[in-house]
């Protein structure tokens, strides 16, 4: 009987010991994302064009910018042989924005919904942002106005990754967020941050 848990227990540890190995390494691999990406925003709050800045101009990497990207053009993408890879949502509402569109932030978060299980049955990788601090989720909100929260809630607990801004987390919302979902997040200080972060995301 003895001989016998000793032959039970060698393996059993070996397996430990694997399994233990492959959640260090699992843990320490970096995060990676596909291009082409298709760059959109819920709530017109203007974020994105950051995004655009930086993948246009500085980095140069496969883009699609589109503030008021639907479903369609993920299918049409497919269709022609040449489909997206990776889709980030900037998340923060602006009345100001959505008001030049002549949209409300139900028709934003109606849009993204329909953008998001889209990309989710394509197998696209979801990454919800939020671009800029707690300024932004507070600028210039009448009472009772709470459309950049309400961007917030449809895009980053659906997403697969999150890329936020410190400062908008002051108060732990997206800190929160991840741990509930098991969401990984990647934080940025400043602007030129931000540019090394979608380098290295995007980098094979």
């Amino acid at each position: 009987m003895e001989k016998m848990s000793k032959l039970i227990f060698v393996p059993v540890m070996i397996l430990s010991v694997i399994v233990m190995l492959f959640s260090v390494y699992a843990q320490d691999k970096p995060i990676k994302a596909e291009l082409p990406v298709l760059v959109t925003e819920c709530g017109q709050g203007g974020g994105s064009m950051k995004l655009k800045v930086f993948l246009k101009n500085r980095l140069k990497l496969d883009h699609v910018y589109n503030v008021l990207a639907t479903a369609d053009l993920l299918v049409a993408r497919q269709k022609a042989g040449n489909p997206i890879k990776s889709l980030i949502i900037v998340t923060g509402a602006s009345l100001k924005g959505m008001g030049a569109a002549g949209i409300s932030i139900d028709d934003e978060i109606a849009r993204s919904t329909e953008l998001m299980a889209e990309a989710k049955k394509q197998g696209i990788k979801l990454i919800g942002a939020h671009l800029d601090g707690m300024a932004r989720r507070a600028q210039g909100a009448a009472i009772g106005d709470n459309s950049d929260e309400l961007s917030i809630d449809a895009i980053c607990p659906e997403s697969a990754l999150l890329i936020i801004r410190q400062d908008g987390n002051e108060d732990g919302r997206f800190t929160t967020i991840s741990k509930d979902k098991k969401i990984p997040m990647l934080l940025f200080k400043k602007n030129m941050e931000l540019s090394d972060l979608l380098k290295n995301l995007f980098s094979k």
